[in-house]
């Protein structure tokens, strides 16, 4: 489990050939990996990875075919990375609740300034829409934001100076897909009202 609360920008430095996917080598950045072994978890932009290997300030993942065709960003050398180490239980929950599976890709509609803060518009899957609520949770690039309104399949999020200048996001545009996992509360929303609806019948 993750919060969204981003520790270091990293970038793709390698991106090697397997059987059934790529292994990324990553330079970590400022990322602090003195606690970090072999088989942890560290979010790759919102995305769950096993760390196979460790050398210096390089951590290498495994990544499969299924991973890359659902996700966006890690199919390229030179891409930035929001990296976040698993949670440990005695940790702030300073974002919400995050999985690190991605839902779904969404795709940026505006980036802009609005004063010191930039607003971003962001048009997700038909069958993710229904989950983004007003005032709730999504992750974005693994990202723990707070949507602020809803219109449609598009949702807007007004991000600070600080989120902007230690985050990719840095780096949207109109056109850039973008990792969305949607708030974990809403999965068991459905899930028991649908289970109810089910039982009824």
């Amino acid at each position: 489990m993750f919060s969204g609360i981003i520790a270091a920008c990293g970038r793709i430095e390698r991106i090697e050939p397997l059987q059934d996917g790529v292994r990324l080598t990553v330079d970590t950045g400022d990322l602090d990996l003195s606690d970090v072994q072999i088989g942890d978890s560290i979010a790759n932009s919102g995305v769950c990875l096993t760390v196979v290997a460790l050398d210096g300030r390089l951590a290498r993942f495994d990544v499969s075919r299924e991973t890359l065709n659902c996700t966006a960003g890690l199919d390229q050398v030179g891409n930035e990375v929001n990296l976040e180490k698993a949670l440990r239980l005695a940790d702030r929950l300073g974002g919400h609740l995050v999985t690190g599976h991605v839902d779904g890709v969404g795709e940026v509609v505006r980036f802009a300034p609005v004063g010191e803060s930039h607003e971003l518009v962001i048009r997700a899957p038909a069958s993710l829409a229904g989950y983004i609520a007003k005032k709730g949770s999504a992750t974005i690039n693994g990202v723990s934001l707070t949507v602020n309104q809803v219109e449609g399949r598009d949702f807007s999020i007004n991000l600070i100076p600080h989120t902007v200048a230690v985050t990719n996001l840095k780096r949207l545009a109109a056109g850039s897909p973008v990792n969305l996992e949607i708030d974990l509360i809403a999965r068991y929303v459905e899930r028991m009202l649908a289970w109810r609806e089910e039982g009824a019948q």
